[in-house]
């Protein structure tokens, strides 16, 4: 049986909803480490455990770590960015990893590549605009910026996570076994040797070693966000194909998500090309799919439960007609 993981957040926290939501079918929940910890969310986290409980479901909890991720810093206010204008440099606030690093001509992608700017001297042109908020991820085009695999917020979270009854660890951007390794020990120090490691394949570095990264995974994650700012979009289906042709030669299993269902953030239903999508990835041999903003800041988190069910089970009927 297929897993369907939603992610938890405001629009999903009621417990009534989490109970529905489990009832649909949804078998755990990721939780995103990158702005809070496990003992800021721990109300929430009693929460899921209690809908589970309640719907007689296994309380499968993931936790998303922050890893060698970037992120810009805080805004006073979000900050508007028009296409073809330019501003200055000090306007977004760095880390001072990436302000070392960044060199004129340099593009950066911010949230998830929404945003493109282009420094100039002392200034930034902006490619692509749109509105950004603090604490959106940043990463410069064509380089790569050394950082260890764990933040020290993510050894505070580790020791903290059987206590939270957390049953599986999100390693962000996986550039190499090395990672891994690193993330197998700080369980271990821990007592938390028995918790799921998920490897996210989230840049060219994690690709080019996945040979060496499948063998230390409980589950390869295919993360398409951040990697379709790394590969080009036009690219992203082959390359999400060879990831899951790895892992079935390997017999590891892999999990699918970003914007399976994004169009549901905002609409009760959704659209022809999402449900392809989702039926694809059961049928290329994904052992779980996950939804992230859908179910975390969207409106119809249950609605979106259904759907992911209802297709996933669709297309393992197809496999087996």
């Amino acid at each position: 049986m297929i897993e369907l993981f939603g992610t938890l957040g405001p629009a999903c926290r009621d417990p009534e909803i989490l109970t529905q939501m489990f009832r649909e079918g949804m078998t755990g929940m990721r939780l995103n480490l990158s702005h809070s910890g496990l003992i800021e969310s721990e109300a929430m986290i009693r929460d899921f455990q209690t809908a589970a409980e309640a719907a007689g479901a296994a309380a499968e909890l993931l936790i998303d770590l922050q890893g060698p991720e970037l992120r810009i810093g805080t805004l006073d206010r979000p900050l508007t960015l028009k296409t073809e204008s330019t501003i200055p440099l000090s306007s977004i606030p760095l880390p001072s990893c990436v302000a070392d690093l960044l060199e004129p001509n340099d593009r950066i992608l911010l949230d998830d590549g929404k945003l493109e700017l282009q420094r100039i001297s002392d200034s930034f042109q902006v490619i692509r605009g749109g509105t950004l908020l603090s604490r959106k991820s940043i990463k410069i085009i064509g380089k790569d910026v050394p950082m260890p695999a764990l933040t020290e917020a993510d050894k505070a979270n580790l020791a903290a996570a059987r206590a939270f009854g957390v049953s599986a660890v999100m390693q962000p951007f996986v550039r190499s076994e090395r990672d891994l390794i690193a993330l197998k020990e700080e369980l271990c120090r821990n007592h938390a040797e028995d918790i799921r490691i998920f490897s996210k394949i989230e840049n060219r570095t994690g690709l080019a070693n996945l040979e060496r990264i499948i063998p230390y995974s409980d589950m390869v994650v295919i993360a398409r966000g951040d990697l379709g700012n790394d590969v080009p979009l036009s690219e992203l289906p082959g390359v999400q194909k060879d990831i899951a042709s790895a892992c079935r030669r390997a017999d590891t299993p892999f999990l699918v998500v970003t914007q399976m269902l994004t169009s549901m953030i905002h609409n009760p239903v959704p659209t022809r090309a999402e449900v392809s999508d989702i039926f694809n990835a059961v049928t290329d041999g994904a052992s779980a799919v996950m939804v992230t903003n859908e179910t975390a800041a969207g409106s119809y988190p249950v609605e979106v439960i259904r759907v992911l069910r209802e297709t996933a089970a669709a297309a393992e009927r197809w496999m087996h007609r």
